[in-house]
């Protein structure tokens, strides 16, 4: 399965602050410790890719899938930023995965 994900010029524009100039992969993954469910969508910048990650290029920036979570998404996203909070919202045609995500960097961590 091939993962593709769009973004708009605002989202482009917060990933790029997110990033403050210094290189990162966006990953998008359940976390699923100490919540008690199915997990929770996150999106960490990571230094490097795992040996388990898929890559996904969009524009200037890479987004890394676990291999073994690629399954619970759509073959299309959509990752939008929030005008209004420092969040941002995944969706595809068929649905919501999950608004006011933030992102956390673990660079360096």
């Amino acid at each position: 399965m091939k993962v593709i994900i769009s973004i708009d010029a605002y989202t482009e524009e917060k990933l790029a602050e997110s990033l403050a100039g210094r290189p990162g992969f966006f990953k998008l993954f359940y976390d699923t410790e100490d919540c008690g469910c199915n997990g929770v969508l996150v999106i960490h910048i990571l230094e490097k890719p795992l040996e388990t990650d898929i890559t996904i290029t969009v524009k200037q920036f890479t987004f890394l899938i676990d291999k073994q979570q690629e399954s619970l998404f759509d073959n299309t996203l959509k990752l939008e930023a929030d005008r209004a909070y420092p969040s941002f919202k995944v969706t595809s045609d068929s649905a919501l995965y999950s608004a006011n995500i933030r992102i956390k960097d673990v660079r360096g961590s």
